[in-house]
């Protein structure tokens, strides 16, 4: 009918409904609840923080090492220098995958997982997106393997940084050293100017003048895609290479003394005994420096310190060996300046002296009947010697031994410089505590017992002499400048004390040495040079004992052999350098062994300013085929 409204329908929502929409209502709050509050601690309490790890994950900074200062012979010869170099860097967190991609690094390297896994795990404490240096020196065929796979190294990239390079390999290698990569406990220990990955000095020169050397860090601010790689540099700040080096060692003489030397294992020192400048210094058997720089492998690592030869130990400063007859020149010193001989002292030598229940012979088997003072020493009487010892008393000759430089640091700054020993009463009694015996002083006048010496020790005692008695300390750095040529520092030379010797006392000693060499009737004479007046004395340096022993060793094993010894210095009348030569093991005396090597070097070094080098008939013989010499 018109005017009348349909009726409304009521439908009623079932309660088990009515439960369902209340619990969804709920649900949907809570989780609205929790996304908001999740936003907010991100937003506010966390906020800096990941926008912080979202500019890293776009923008690095990346630690550019400074290369070390170049290092120069006094010549300008370049003896350690810098060459570009590939490493590989990992970030781990570039890298979802991680195990994958060190298995395809591993294998475009050719190197094994379980290394790369190692080098990953090396470092302890890394801030995030510091790049690891899994590989260092890849050479080119690994370079352009790891650029051509980049999609699937994520995370993996190259970095160019200046390399280690020694041009001349094992050359003067324990003198100049070698680097490696800074150890935890090197940070620990306060070397604040470097980094884990850092190269750091480790031995010798690299080592000891570490803080002139090493450059400082620049960085660069790049921008890097998802993979970690490389997009663009958005700032750079540049490193400062290190301060340079020019060395007072004299790479030409240097290499002349390497190889006449040659195989053989030994040292050789050669000062300027006007200043104390190191000339050269010779350590074999030697090792090749520039397998550091790169990262020495752990086979290459072992068969260093495994090797019977100890070629990482510098026999020049470390090696300790008995002098021999070349002890014979502080005996006389001190005879002569004690007042216990004179140039006209004369003794009957017969071939040897006994003393106690022991006779102690002489190296010339029938002796060498009346010797003077001056022949003594020329010919290298032991009877002579065994007879001043026994005059002086021990502790006479350790005061003037000492006061040549032996039993006393030299001071050159050289890591583990050994002493050697110089023994007296008191030190046997500290020592041993046992007094000190009467016929010991026989073995100490000839230089053997316990008196040793290194080889650099030798030569300063040489140089000592041969300067009038002034002893300076060694030293092989003869300037420093900074990269930009500035602030040159001349080092200058140090005195470390004077011996105190008569001139008349010193005159003899030049006399006896120089007729050593230069008298026919010398053991030294195959040290002559054309032109040029040597003084030198020969030694034998024994291994075993004298006797039986003694004889049976020069046919057994090479290790028993004695070492034989020659010191010298040149022009006699105005000394420009001073030389000690140890041949390890020789076989034969210092006259047939060691002088001809001495003769090598003096008569290049002469050669190149004055005069002609020596003739062909004095060198044609060469070392270890003479016949031999006890002395």
């Amino acid at each position: 009918m018109p005017g009348r409204h349909p009726p409304v329908i009521s439908r009623e929502i079932p309660p088990d409904l009515q439960i369902r929409i209340v619990v969804a209502v709920a649900v949907a709050y809570v989780a609205f609840s929790l996304v908001g509050v999740r936003l907010w601690y991100l937003q506010l309490e966390r906020g800096a923080e990941m926008r912080s790890l979202s500019e890293h994950n776009r923008i690095r900074l990346v630690r550019l090492p400074g290369s070390r200062g170049v290092v120069y012979d006094r010549n300008g010869d370049i003896l350690i220098d810098n060459r570009p170099s590939f490493d590989v860097v990992f970030v781990p967190e570039d890298a979802r995958d991680r195990r994958k991609t060190l298995q395809n690094l591993a294998h475009y390297l050719g190197d094994t997982e379980p290394s790369i896994h190692q080098a990953v795990r090396a470092p302890s404490k890394r801030p995030p997106y510091e790049g690891i240096v899994l590989r260092r020196d890849v050479d080119w065929e690994g370079v352009v393997a790891l650029e051509t796979h980049q999609l699937d190294l994520p995370g993996v990239s190259l970095q160019v940084v200046p390399r280690r390079f020694y041009p001349y390999g094992p050359l003067a290698a324990h003198l100049l050293g070698y680097v490696g990569e800074v150890s935890e406990g090197e940070l620990r220990d306060g070397v604040s100017s470097y980094r884990l990955g850092d190269l750091a000095g480790k031995a010798g020169l690299e080592k000891s003048w570490d803080n002139d050397l090493h450059g400082t860090a620049g960085g660069e601010e790049v921008e890097v895609d998802a993979l970690g790689r490389r997009v663009r540099v958005l700032q750079q700040v540049p490193d400062m290479p290190g301060n340079t080096l020019t060395l007072t060692l004299d790479r030409d003489l240097q290499e002349t003394a390497e190889n006449a030397l040659g195989t053989s294992d030994g040292a050789i020192v050669a000062l300027d005994p006007r200043n104390g400048e190191v000339l050269v210094m010779v350590s074999h058997p030697a090792y090749d420096a520039n397998i550091f720089a790169r990262g020495i492998r752990r086979d290459e690592w072992r068969a260093l310190v495994q090797d019977p030869k100890h070629p990482l130990t510098n026999r020049a400063v470390q090696g300790q060996f008995p002098p021999g007859s070349t002890f014979k020149i502080a005996v006389a010193a001190a005879a002569l300046e004690r007042g216990v001989a004179t140039p006209s002292t004369s003794v009957s030598c017969s071939g040897g002296i006994p003393f106690g229940n022991h006779f102690f012979r002489c190296w010339r088997k029938g002796g060498h009947g009346t010797v003077s003072f001056h022949t003594a020493i020329v010919q290298s009487c032991d009877v002579f010697f065994y007879t001043m010892g026994q005059r002086l008393g021990v502790d006479p000759i350790a005061e003037y031994a000492r006061r040549l430089g032996l039993g006393l640091p030299t001071g050159i700054g050289l890591e583990h410089e050994k002493t050697g020993t110089i023994p007296d009463t008191q030190w046997k009694r500290r020592r041993f505590d046992q007094p000190w015996f009467s016929g010991e002083t026989l073995s100490v006048a000839i230089g053997q017992g316990y008196v040793t010496a290194t080889p650099l020790q030798m030569a300063n005692f040489v140089a000592t002499v041969a300067n009038g008695g002034t002893r300076y300390r060694p030293r092989y750095v003869k300037r420093i400048d900074a990269p930009d040529g500035t602030n040159r520092t001349e080092t200058a030379p140090e005195i470390l004390g004077q011996a105190d010797l008569k001139a008349s006392t010193l005159a003899q000693l030049h006399s006896a040495m120089r007729d050593v060499v230069m008298n026919d009737s010398g053991t030294g004479k195959k040290a002559r040079v054309v032109g040029i007046e040597v003084a030198g004395k020969t030694g034998n340096s024994q291994v075993v004992t004298m006797g039986e022993d003694r004889e049976r060793s020069n046919k057994g094993a090479e290790a028993t052999r004695d070492h034989a010894w020659f010191i010298a210095f040149a022009p006699v009348e105005a000394p420009e350098i001073a030389i000690a030569c140890i041949v390890e093991h020789a076989g034969g005396g210092g006259g047939a062994i060691a002088a001809p090597i001495v003769q090598q070097i003096l008569a290049h070094y002469f050669s190149r300013s004055q005069g002609p080098p020596a003739s062909p008939s004095q060198q044609a013989t060469a070392p270890g085929r003479e016949t031999p010499h006890a002395f």
